[in-house]
């Protein structure tokens, strides 16, 4: 699986005050690291702060499941790549890939969904963002391989 060819969402070192009692990087900074990575993937098709304030729009996280595959320490220099995988009219469906150095750390799937803020239900994935959305899984999927997705996440 070579990452090279998805977005670097997130190039950070480990702080020693995310370690746990464990000695490794504890569960609740992948959230929040993956959730920084979040951002940037957004960004990439118009899912901006200006986006959400002046369409009173915004998304929603619906599910997301973490594999852990090796330990994060302090000191580790990390890299976040970001993937597309799908979308339908409301949702989108994306994942992370969490590497230190060759090795894959950890995956985050997850399964977001547009929100009309005003009424916060909801809402369609207005067309300049859907068409942003479809390029990027249309590039992502030309990659040649299958995102090691876990089967019950569906857009």
């Amino acid at each position: 699986m070579d990452l090279s060819g998805l977005p670097l969402t997130l190039r950070t070192t480990i702080p020693e005050d995310y370690v746990d009692m464990m000695g490794h990087m504890n569960v609740m900074w992948y959230t929040h690291l993956f959730g920084k990575a979040t951002g940037e993937l957004f960004k990439l098709f118009g899912f901006t702060y200006d986006y959400f304030r002046e369409r009173r729009a915004g998304t929603f996280a619906l599910k997301q499941l973490f594999s852990y595959r090796a330990e994060v320490l302090a000191g580790h220099e990390i890299e976040i790549r970001s993937r597309v995988l799908g979308r339908s009219a409301k949702r989108f469906h994306t994942m992370h890939f969490m590497t230190r150095g060759d090795v894959l750390a950890c995956t985050a799937e997850y399964l977001g969904t547009h929100v009309d803020l005003t009424v916060r239900r909801t809402s369609p994935i207005p067309g300049d963002i859907a068409a942003a959305i479809d390029r990027l899984i249309a590039s992502h999927a030309a990659l040649g391989w299958a995102a090691p997705v876990c089967g019950a996440i569906q857009p």
